[in-house]
């Protein structure tokens, strides 16, 4: 440590000549005075407290004697609380992982904590946890709408569960196997909680049909809109990809370039030509996502760049008619009825079922999975959550702190891990039930 980085010594505290007993409460007298020195927090500097508790004579029969402990300082800790809130802020609110969160401390104030003292600040966190509490307060705010999703991280397999209304995750599991029985058991515990939703809102996966109806029979199953919609838009970029190679091919025909750079009368020839058929492809395909982009969100470049991609590509005007369809049939429908009517002129659109493509995006617009797309139209304003969209981000802030951690090595770690990061959400969204730092 250098000469400009100080060492403090932060005030004493004193001990009181009468204190509780930490079984009992019975007040004992003091014995002695003690004094000794912990590690404290001072930014680039190695900063310590020194703190002075006391011995008493037990008054009761619990004990012969005991000792305080100051506040902020545990019984034999090197190191005080507020060092062990530190650690807590870079893991679990910050996302580092245990080694780089160490080197940060390390550089920022000075204090070498190894790794067991990290897992130790982890597991006292965890065993304050009141997950019960927070679950009674989730019930308590549920608007009727659950969204479920499964998760792979390492060898183990997330179930989560969201209520997207009150914006804040209500339950999760840790499965070896991302199978039926796990889903089933993992569905009943919130039904045995008291969770009742009048709507469950899951991806297109098997898994969950049969479970769904099986556990709430009076709940509706709502599919997400934008993987149902992603499945319909995606074979437009697949005839798109067909239309490319097949200019490209065309554009592989005829003379071959000569060997060598191209002379200036080349390079003035080819300018008054235009664009090769190689070239327009790859403008086309370089811009292939505005085929699926929704109007409204196209900038006057863009809509530009469209038009000349029609104009390469006349068949790309079909593409372009098919999607505009496609969000119009749920963005503008009153009720399920008026978005399977819509649905139904799209299936009957005989330049869609000409492209192979749009012909089996249309197979996927039958019923019964279009119902339950659509099924949002018929429920209350509260009640029309369209999407997975909730869960899945949820579970993509999960998956990039997957990354910090290098797979989620051990089950355990990985359970104490999402319980101390749900409760730190669940913290935020829930004041009620966000007491004081618990370090303090």
């Amino acid at each position: 440590m250098s000469a400009e980085t100080p060492t403090p010594i932060l005030p004493r505290r004193r001990a009181p000549l009468k204190a509780p007993c930490p079984r009992c409460g019975a007040l004992g007298r003091r014995k002695r005075t003690l004094c000794r020195e912990v590690r404290s927090v001072g930014y680039r500097a190695a900063a310590r407290r020194r703190v002075v508790y006391g011995e008493y004579a037990a008054s009761c029969g619990c004990c012969k004697t005991f000792r305080t402990a100051p506040p902020g300082v545990r019984p034999r800790a090197r190191y005080g609380d507020e060092v062990r809130g530190l650690v807590f802020d870079r893991v679990v609110r910050d996302g580092m992982s245990v080694d780089r969160a160490s080197a940060s401390i390390r550089r920022d104030f000075h204090l070498r904590l190894s790794a067991g003292f990290a897992h130790r600040v982890l597991r006292e966190r965890a065993a304050t946890l009141d997950l019960a509490a927070r679950r009674r307060e989730s019930l308590r705010r549920f608007g009727g709408v659950l969204c479920v999703d499964e998760l792979h991280l390492g060898r183990s397999t997330l179930l989560l569960a969201t209520d997207p209304t009150a914006d804040a995750p209500v339950a999760f599991a840790v499965v070896g196997r991302n199978d039926k029985a796990h889903m089933r058991r993992f569905l009943g515990n919130l039904k045995a909680w008291g969770f009742l939703p009048r709507a469950v809102v899951s991806d297109g996966s098997k898994l969950y049909p049969a479970v769904v109806a099986e556990v709430w029979p009076r709940a509706s199953h709502q599919l997400c809109l934008f993987h149902a919609v992603r499945d319909l838009t995606g074979p437009i970029l697949d005839a798109v990809r067909r239309l490319r190679r097949a200019i490209c091919r065309r554009g592989e025909t005829g003379r071959k370039r000569k060997r060598g750079r191209p002379s200036k009368a080349a390079k003035a020839a080819a300018a008054r030509r235009g664009p090769t058929l190689k070239e327009k492809a790859e403008f086309v395909f370089r811009r292939r996502h505005l085929m699926v982009k929704r109007r409204e969100k196209l900038s006057d470049a863009e809509r530009a760049d469209l038009a000349a991609m029609i104009l390469i590509l006349p068949a790309l005007a079909v593409l372009r008619r098919f999607a505009d369809a496609v969000y119009a049939t749920f963005d503008g429908a009153a009720s399920a009825a008026d978005a399977a009517s819509r649905r139904d002129a799209v299936a009957a659109d005989p330049e869609f079922l000409a492209v192979p493509e749009l012909a089996r995006a249309i197979r996927r617009l039958k019923a019964p999975a279009f119902d339950k797309v659509a099924g949002y139209l018929d429920r209350p304003g509260g009640l029309r959550e369209r999407t997975n969209n909730h869960v899945e981000r949820a579970n993509r802030s999960l998956r990039l702190l997957e990354k910090v951690r290098y797979g989620w090595r051990r089950r355990r770690t990985l359970v104490r891990f999402l319980a101390l990061k749900l409760d730190e959400i669940w913290g935020r969204l829930q004041p009620s039930l966000h007491p004081d730092p618990w370090w303090s």
